[in-house]
């Protein structure tokens, strides 16, 4: 005989296991925008195997949590039709991704700098770097000047949760290509830290100088407002030393160069 009583439970219990289902595969869509912003719909749906009302349904929820949003991307060809919404990770993401902790951290550093000054900030973010150069030293200047260098240096950081990765940078001057990789950091464990203490991420840059022995520069950083710390490594004119595109190929043509 039917038994209502024994029914609920089992019904409470699919019903919990969907809600735990349904928000594991929005995690999956929040760490591939993260991963790989800014990235449309159809690029989603194409690397996770969804379904377009699938993906939509996710996005759609997804934004109104305020855990992304759409980024201006220029076309590189007018298309007709509306353009594709490209989507990146908000700040709100960090925090659910990974820094929880990051609010005390931030703290700590406040009561350093009312305690030691400005100087006493300045060494730790100095020091907080040395730490990490030493550690991915060796691992980084075993492989060969260039993007490999720059590969190995993104794989360390992302052994420490920074997401990191590079994107290939075609620049055409009509009779050379000057090459060069971008180094991406889609999430950073110490971004609280970093928004009260930009020494850090200066630091950090001089670091990577270092490990890679060329002069970089910072395009975009997350504690700045960037949805990806973003940092320009020069590879010189025709560079042969370019590893497979491993994310995506950016080519600007000399005329965008001129009106960025």
């Amino acid at each position: 005989m039917y038994s209502e009583a024994s029914a609920s439970p089992r019904a409470d219990e699919s019903a919990v296991n969907a809600k735990d289902a349904d928000a594991s595969t929005r995690d999956r869509v929040l760490r591939t925008v993260l991963e790989h912003g800014p990235i449309t719909a159809a690029e989603l749906g194409r690397r996770l195997g969804f379904t377009p009302a699938a993906v939509r349904r996710h996005l759609d929820r997804l934004e109104s949590d305020a855990l992304i949003g759409v980024k201006d991307v220029p076309q590189q060809r007018a298309k007709a039709g509306r353009p594709a919404r490209h989507y990146v990770v908000n700040p709100a993401a960090q925090v659910r991704l990974g820094n929880e902790n990051g609010r005390l951290a931030a703290d700590a550093v406040a009561m350093l700098r009312e305690l030691g000054g400005e100087d006493a900030v300045k060494e730790f973010a100095r020091r907080r770097a040395a730490e990490q150069e030493e550690r991915y030293h060796e691992r980084v200047q075993a492989a060969p000047a260039g993007a490999e260098r720059a590969e190995a240096l993104a794989s360390a950081l992302a052994d420490d949760d920074y997401v990191a990765f590079t994107r290939v940078v075609d620049v055409s001057t009509g009779t050379h290509a000057m090459r060069s990789l971008q180094l991406c950091q889609a999430h950073c464990p110490v971004v609280d830290v970093a928004r009260e203490v930009p020494e850090i991420c200066e630091a950090e840059a001089e670091m990577f100088a270092r490990l890679l022995d060329v002069d970089v520069r910072r395009l975009a950083t997350l504690a700045a407002g960037g949805h990806v710390c973003t940092t320009h490594i020069p590879l010189g004119r025709d560079a042969e030393s370019v590893v497979p595109e491993k994310r995506t190929r950016i080519t600007i043509s000399k005329k965008q160069e001129r009106t960025r």
